[in-house]
């Protein structure tokens, strides 16, 4: 019999949704029994269709067996009841279709995409749209979430839960239940709101809320966030409860009242927008007074402003933006609670017009530069760009040519650029510079062999501003002319190999690389953006030592280099890789930058890298470069990584740099067993004999609980000192987590502490420019 029963008001908003939270990372569940709390049920069809599908599709009721009228007709015995991805099982249905009524007793099944439930009984009318279900039991599919209630009654879009729980753990073992009272429910606006509700963990009632609101589903809401609670030496006891205001479907706003006992009380928002073509974040942060610095002149107020968006204009244009302003030069030391709070020394902004497409790109910009370093000066910061357009186009050039140019023009502007002698004054100064470079290649190549010759011509002029001129030394309009012409040529051999009883694959390159361009004095060319590049493997095949247009360095040399590698033939892995290689200058390459010493004629440092997996848990390399000049190294990188079972790591590295630094860095993730694992780092610093960064912490995860301690020491300032904190968090599965938030800092921390990839979080910059030497700037 087929009759028009609707479905719709039994799913009820069952999820009870006190699950109402959101999260950037998604729930492990993987330690939790494969049983379910409620298991499917045999009798329901897998049809596998969308709820949005129900409307569409027909009712139908089977059942053993059928009595009373047509009005009223009366289904016994594995009564069925299907409706779209709905599904209804009882052992009894009655329906009054002049009254609109029916009753469902016995073994009460009802499952859809979304959920499942068993209930007693359940009855209700269809014409006022009004249901009352008993005594159920309920899961959600897809989040786990599952639990149980006395009574639903629903009236239309509204209803009321009675005696309600929830929770993700295994009912067998509830580590944590959230259980209400009553909770009323509005469908329509997709909110509910909780009377009497109590957090319990285990047995141990912890937390309790008379009343709150919250979602039932994926609208956003106006309503409070996850509070953060922290504890450090420096900041005190420091508390944050976001307060995220639903303003429109395409833009929001979050406020961060926040409270630090040492230091007083802050207030930061975050204003985000998004439209067809582009999205944009706004955020600021207001301290009126800060304890930290109470007794130093220069610090009143304290905040900052960004702005970070981009706006597709077209096919091929997109305008960007990366704007931010900072109180005082301490900001992002005193309000970035890691040693990368210390390493940023300026705060880059920068507006641009970017283009791109089949052969060509093309930027227009202006980018600033704000002090965020109080030990240096405004003249250590990079010039203004203010603007900057830069173009560049290759392409086929015949049947054997590759051609293309390279052409930036720059305003350079700086508030500090120079002194004078005399008044001891600071000037501002800057000036013009075009840099046009094309060049054309002649690039053959064979399966086993490249020859690819290169000419370019590299022209570049100044205009430069007179005070400049006056004080720094510099010409007026210096003009250079250089032609560069390359050789860059390689072989590739390879053979099969075998070890361990397994299949390789080794590989010989053979490398030159010969560079000729000659001699221009340049040193009476200012120097707006230009600094000298850290010798590296890439250098060895670079036409030019300097980063920037305002010096290119002559050069009459050659590179040698040779590259070997190992690669397992059953899946193309990369065992073994090592390389080395030299450069022979045969001319002194005179071309310096201010306090730089010209390349004497020679060779250069001897370049080698080597990595090395002996097995799949395994992979070690090293870096090293040794000058035979002075004979003695200078550079040593030394790493390792080992994976073990259960996503733990154990990471090691050492870093040398004559004269700059040297430093180890030990970090770990130990699982003890399937619930408890130990994390640290210990970050060293052997040129100063302290440390940079201590990590200790304990992890326990369970099901549907996990639980993090973690204390930290972190250099937090210039002078050296360590700063010392605690970090609790506590996360309960499908609910959310209370405190700080672990897993950002041992992420950034810990290399493959999330062993979805192995690759080490970047760092939140809030700087952009890459720090430029200041006794290289004019």
């Amino acid at each position: 019999m087929r009759t028009a029963l609707r479905l719709t008001p039994l799913a009820l908003c069952i999820g009870l949704s006190l699950s109402a939270h959101a999260q950037s990372m998604p729930d492990d569940f993987s330690l939790c029994p494969v049983t379910d709390a409620i298991p499917p049920f045999h009798d329901a069809p897998a049809n596998g269709l969308h709820p949005g599908d129900r409307a569409t599709q027909p009712t139908d009721i089977e059942g053993d067996t059928l009595s009373g009228t047509d009005v009223a007709p009366q289904f016994e015995g594995n009564v069925a009841l299907n409706r779209g991805d709905q599904f209804l099982g009882a052992d009894k249905l009655v329906y009054d279709s002049e009254k609109q009524t029916y009753v469902a007793d016995g073994n009460i099944r009802y499952q859809d995409t979304s959920m499942r439930l068993i209930a007693k009984h359940a009855q209700g009318n269809q014409g006022t749209d009004e249901h009352e279900i008993d005594d159920l039991k309920y899961q959600l599919v897809s989040r786990r979430g599952n639990g149980e209630s006395d009574r639903i009654e629903l009236h239309g879009a509204q209803g009321e839960l009675h005696g309600s729980t929830y929770s993700t753990c295994d009912p067998n073992d509830r580590r944590w239940e959230l259980r209400a009272k009553r909770i009323d429910v509005d469908s329509a606006e997709g909110m509910a709101v909780a009377h009497n509700a109590v957090l319990h963990i285990g047995k141990v009632p912890v937390l309790y809320v008379p009343w709150f609101m919250f979602p039932i589903d994926d609208r956003r809401r106006t309503g409070l966030l996850f509070p953060s609670l922290a504890s450090s030496s420096r900041n005190g006891i420091d508390y944050r409860q976001p307060i995220y205001l639903n303003l429109a479907p395409n833009y929001d706003m979050t406020l961060h009242p926040r409270i630090m006992t040492d230091r007083g009380e802050m207030l930061g928002g975050e204003f985000r927008y998004l439209n067809l073509r582009g999205r944009g974040t706004f955020t600021a942060a207001y301290m009126p007074h800060d304890d930290l610095r109470a007794d130093e002149p220069g610090y009143g107020s304290r905040g900052h402003f960004s702005y970070n968006a981009f706006q597709n204009l077209s096919r091929n244009w997109q305008a960007r933006a990366n704007l931010i302003h900072i109180s005082d030069t301490r900001y992002f030391e005193d309000f970035n609670n890691s040693i990368n709070g210390i390493a940023m020394y300026n705060a880059y902004s920068i507006a641009s017009l970017n283009g791109r497409g089949h052969g060509w790109s093309a930027i227009f910009s202006a980018d600033h530069n704000q002090l965020a370093d109080y030990t240096l000066t405004e003249r250590s910061l990079p010039f203004d760009r203010v603007p900057r357009a830069a173009a560049s186009w290759e392409g086929a050039w015949g049947k054997w040519f590759a051609a293309g140019v390279d052409g930036e023009a720059v305003r350079f502007h700086k508030n500090e650029a120079v002194v004078d002698p005399v008044t001891r004054q600071t000037l501002a100064s800057g000036g013009n510079r075009l840099d046009i470079k094309p060049w054309i290649s002649m690039p053959l190549e064979g399966a086993s062999w490249f020859l690819r010759p290169t000419l370019a011509y590299r022209y570049t002029t100044y205009q430069v501003d007179q005070e400049l001129v006056r004080l720094a030394g510099v010409e007026k309009s210096p003009t250079r002319a250089v032609p560069i012409a390359s050789v860059d040529a390689g072989l590739y051999f390879d053979r099969a190999a075998s070890l361990g009883g397994r299949s390789y694959l080794q590989t010989l390159e053979p490398r030159v690389f010969y560079l000729y361009s000659p001699y221009r004095d340049q040193s009476r060319f200012p120097v707006f953006d230009t600094s000298a590049l850290t010798f590296s493997w890439g250098q060895l095949f670079r036409d030019n030592r300097y980063s920037g247009a305002d010096r290119q360095a002559d050069a009459n040399q050659l590179t040698l280099a040779l590259t070997t590698r190992l690669l397992r033939e059953s899946d193309g892995r990369e065992r073994l890789s090592a390389s080395i290689g030299q450069i022979r200058y045969f001319d002194d390459s005179l071309v310096t930058l201010p306090r730089e010493l010209p390349i004497e004629q020679g060779r250069s440092a001897w370049v080698a890298d080597a990595s090395w997996a002996p097995s799949d848990r395994w992979t070690v390399g090293a870096s090293y470069q040794w000058n035979p000049k002075l004979r003695e190294k200078d550079l040593v990188s030394l790493r390792g990584r080992y994976l073990m079972p259960n996503d733990g790591i154990v990471n090691l590295t050492y870093r040398f740099r004559r004269d700059v630094s040297e430093q180890a860095d030990f970090s770990f993730l130990y699982p003890v067993n399937d619930s408890w694992s130990v994390v640290g780092r210990h970050y060293y610093s052997i040129m100063d004999s302290k440390p940079l960064e201590q990590i200790l912490g304990v992890q326990w995860d369970s099901c549907c609980i996990a639980i993090r301690l973690v204390g930290r020491r972190y250099v937090e300032n210039r002078e050296g000192n360590l700063s010392r904190g605690i970090l609790l968090e506590i996360e309960l599965k499908g609910l959310g987590s209370a405190g700080q938030d672990t897993r950002k800092t041992l992420r950034r921390s810990i290399l493959g502490y999330n062993r979805g990839d192995l690759y080490l979080v970047p760092p939140e910059q809030t700087t952009g420019q890459p720090p430029t030497d200041p006794d290289t700037q004019l």
